[in-house]
């Protein structure tokens, strides 16, 4: 038995580390194949068993099978004998979308759809692959990521700063810690807002069961501290147009936090915005909405403004991109519906 044991953590330090994910305070016994199906996203079941199969789910440092019992505080892990594909950067021929560049760093406008760095499901056609392909020697942040700073989910489209050289990293990585950089974002949410104006406050980890959303924890009890403030700037009955500014930048700030005060972003379908949440029981109603969705086909969120110092130069630099065609299509259908509408 001990030598099994001994066997398996050998066998584990030749392996690679794709994921790793420790089970919660609460976790009912649950086998691994299932566990694993919450927790990685595009992953099928039949993935996970053939992986269990050939030895590369491990439970507390020993391979187990698809049906081993996850219990709360175990430690589970997928290990594969070739490294992550997140790590294997191939550059490629994308086209950028560049605002502003020097020496030092460039603002890249990013497209909706674009996702940011490689990751699973997504090796290839992402913001990384096309800056290696256009920059040489980029600096690498502490993720091993060419030139990041900051990030943007792959469905929000909008601005992102990307470092050219260490200094610049090293200087505008601090400001995004400090909280001295200036991000402000539009987003469309459902709902009528009761104030012009607020902050949303409230920590923000990964959520318990469902690990692809953030959850909110008002109490500060988990997760990190995350403050958006939010300001309407156009009403249109069933849904509002905010501006959100950013103090602090969690992954899903916005989409978790206008979710928490109840207003999901509209036609966010990872937190539940692309049902429909306000308004009629017409089938007129439910057209027009069904419509919007397919003008605008991801979560309404655009990083519109962003402002920091210049790690050289210490001028504060300020840009804005408009809202892209699809966002205000869908806009444009609201101010006309609303026009027409007893609200």
């Amino acid at each position: 038995m001990l030598e099994n044991q001994q066997e398996d953590f050998n066998q584990q330090d030749e392996l690679f580390e794709h994921y790793s994910f420790t089970a919660g305070k609460g976790q009912e016994p649950l086998r691994v194949d299932k566990f694993l199906m919450n927790f990685i996203e595009n992953a099928t079941r039949n993935k996970i068993q053939q992986a269990a199969k050939g030895g590369n789910i491990y439970v507390n440092g020993h391979a187990v099978k698809s049906n081993h019992k996850v219990k709360a505080n175990d430690q589970v892990k997928v290990l594969f004998e070739h490294p992550p594909h997140e790590y294997l950067l191939t550059p490629e021929d994308i086209p950028l979308d560049i605002v502003y560049e020097d020496d030092e760093l460039l603002v890249v406008n990013k497209p909706a759809g674009m996702v940011v760095h490689p990751g699973h499901g997504n090796y290839s056609g992402t913001l990384i692959n096309a800056l290696i392909f256009h920059f040489d020697n980029l600096p690498l942040n502490s993720n091993e990521r060419p030139g990041l700073v900051h990030r943007i989910d792959k469905d929000t489209s909008g601005l992102l700063v990307v470092a050219k050289t260490e200094n610049a990293l090293s200087h505008l990585s601090k400001q995004f810690f400090h909280k001295t950089s200036e991000r402000e974002y539009m987003a469309l949410v459902w709902g009528d807002l009761k104030e012009d104006q607020g902050v949303v406050e409230g920590h923000i980890g990964r959520h318990p069961k469902n690990r692809l959303q953030m959850a909110v924890f008002p109490d500060g009890d988990q997760g990190k501290e995350a403050v958006t403030h939010y300001k309407v700037l156009e009403r249109f009955g069933y849904v509002t147009l905010v501006s959100c500014r950013l103090e602090t930048g969690r992954t899903h700030q916005i989409r978790a936090h206008m979710k928490f005060v109840g207003h999901t972003l509209f036609n966010d379908e990872r937190y539940g915005g692309d049902k429909i949440l306000k308004g009629t029981t017409f089938t007129k109603y439910k057209q027009f909405v069904e419509n919007c969705f397919s003008i605008l086909p991801r979560q309404a969120l655009h990083a519109k403004t962003l402002g920091f110092e210049h790690p050289v130069s210490g001028k504060f630099l300020r840009f804005e991109t408009p809202l892209p065609e699809d966002m205000e299509k869908c806009l444009e259908k609201w101010r006309q519906y609303s026009k027409h509408q007893d609200l």
